[in-house]
């Protein structure tokens, strides 16, 4: 009868730790804009990505400011055409860049991504931007950080 009554019990926890989401009312985006990214988007991930780690390494210490200028032009250059590659649909533009990669639309794509890491929003394995209130990623299905995460040694802002 202390059998059944353990197994009763154990099965009950069991679906009720599975339901408890549901009951809760959390859930997880399940619409994707793309199933896969073209690549201009991919190069333009992952030039911002570069451009982010470059400033952490700045910010460490790893980085004196004449190669951190170096890098971040270079990087933001790159990341300048990937934007406008996207925006033309995958074509390549011949814009001119400025020499130093300051573009209002490339500031507006980094605070994007910026404020997405923030809330905890991007992904840290693939750097997909989720929707707000995800707890996983809806590209790869990694746990999102729990509220505000910043790389150590990073400056606010």
């Amino acid at each position: 009868m202390a059998l059944i009554l353990g197994a009763a019990l154990l099965t009950g926890g069991v679906i009720l730790y599975i339901l408890l989401p549901i009951i809760q009312g959390q859930s997880a985006s399940l619409e994707r804009e793309e199933d896969e990214l073209t690549e201009s988007e991919a190069k333009k991930r992952v030039r911002l990505l570069e451009l982010r780690d470059v400033e952490y390494d700045y910010a460490t210490g790893k980085l004196d400011e004449s190669d951190y200028r170096s890098l971040k032009g270079e990087i933001s250059r790159e990341a300048l055409e990937a934007l406008r590659q996207v925006e033309s649909g995958g074509q390549s533009t011949p814009h001119e860049v400025p020499d130093g990669g300051e573009s209002d639309e490339l500031e507006a794509e980094i605070a994007a991504v910026r404020e997405a890491l923030r809330q905890g929003r991007t992904c840290l394995t693939c750097g997909h931007v989720n929707a707000e209130g995800s707890r996983f990623c809806a590209s790869c299905g990694a746990q999102l950080a729990a509220g505000a995460q910043r790389a150590p040694g990073a400056a606010p802002g």
